[in-house]
């Protein structure tokens, strides 16, 4: 899958940009504040409707004006467009496919794939297990509609037994335990199949993290994640191993009124060579697992969707030493397109801006090929 073209109307400093990309690399050249990074911002709205930065769409609308719009067009094995709207006055997002209004953003989800290195991915490694989490479940939701589905389903369930938590603690009426059993069962029967899909993912994913790692630092180090969501959990016990888990909390769960067992609750341990990289890894190996798990995501993805993601990369190159900078500028040439901003092109010499690939210069909201 490729991006053809995007056409953005009042979207941050882009009051009127039309832009048509190269296939292969698109290296997008400004200084801070420029605008750059909100072209990589406009392109995941029209993949995903949500923005890259987590930004709310009021914040996105040019100052002084009352809406946003940005239109793309995509080519594959059909051509489709997409166009997101907001109205500022109304608060109202619309998301369009090939002018048809989609109303579930879970519908859009794995249709544009798409893959995005950007500064907040220090989070992935550095922070908290939601952080991490979130990462896991956007990989598979992207490849799986499914998952994406028992994603959603789980959290209304959740939403649904921490209400009636909250109800039981709040009356002491002990006709509601009836009610509170049937949601753990159903909570169990959910959550033990989001279990199960990422003990499987994360068995098949390392095999792609261990590649991309060893492509930035030829076998030097090894990485791995770690899954492990309940105590002696296998594939074939785990919702027995649910269940005992959270009749064990039960109590608990009561007095404090919040779902205490579940996938909601997980972490993924990321190490390298056996040492878990939150607590011992250096900032170095931290931006190095960082970049090899968005590499190892755009492979994993194509391969399971048959069709090749788009590749964002939003300033990377500034935070690496020339070694690793080389080697990613080498490990681009197997990506499909990319999107690539940067404040200059130093540390950069491996990417070529001749032929296929193109150079587009932004300042103060106007953009340019080169």
């Amino acid at each position: 899958m490729v991006l053809k073209q995007i056409d953005l109307q009042n979207f941050r400093l882009h009051k009127n940009t039309s832009l048509e990309f190269s296939d292969k690399l698109n290296l997008i050249i400004g200084g801070n504040g420029q605008g750059k990074t909100s072209i990589l911002e406009a392109i995941y709205y029209l993949c995903t409707t949500k923005n890259l930065n987590l930004a709310v769409e009021n914040d996105v609308v040019t100052f002084g004006e009352n809406c946003f719009d940005a239109r793309g067009k995509f080519s594959d094995l059909a051509d489709n467009t997409t166009r997101i709207y907001f109205d500022a006055v109304k608060n109202k997002k619309s998301f369009f496919v090939d002018d048809k209004q989609i109303f579930s953003s879970a519908s859009v989800i794995g249709k544009f794939p798409i893959v995005s290195l950007i500064q907040a991915d220090h989070a992935v490694t550095l922070g908290a297990p939601s952080d991490r989490r979130r990462f896991v479940d956007s990989v598979i939701s992207q490849a799986s509609h499914a998952y994406l589905e028992m994603i959603l389903d789980y959290g209304k369930t959740l939403r649904q037994r921490s209400s009636l938590l909250a109800q039981i603690k709040e009356s002491r009426n002990r006709n509601l335990y009836d009610q509170l059993d049937a949601w753990t069962d159903s909570l169990i029967t959910s959550g033990s199949e989001i279990i199960k899909h990422r003990m499987q993912f994360v068995n098949e994913f390392n095999l792609y993290l261990h590649e991309a790692y060893n492509n930035i630092i030829e076998n030097k180090e090894e990485p791995l994640i770690n899954y492990i969501p309940l105590h002696e959990v296998t594939e074939d016990n785990i919702a027995e191993k649910f269940r005992e888990e959270i009749n064990a909390a039960r109590e608990d769960e009561l007095r404090r009124a919040v779902n205490l067992v579940g996938p909601h609750r997980d972490d993924f341990i990321f190490s390298i060579n056996d040492l878990e990289l939150k607590r011992f890894g250096s900032q170095g190996q931290h931006k190095t697992f960082q970049i090899a798990l968005r590499f190892a995501q755009f492979f994993f993805i194509k391969e399971k969707l048959g069709k090749t993601p788009l590749f964002l990369m939003d300033d990377v190159f500034g935070e690496l030493d020339t070694y690793r900078a080389g080697r990613i500028s080498e490990y681009l040439s197997k990506i499909g397109q990319a999107f690539i901003t940067l404040t200059d092109l130093t540390k950069t010499e491996g990417l070529n801006i001749r032929g296929e690939n193109i150079l587009i210069k932004v300042s103060n909201g106007t953009a340019a090929v080169a």
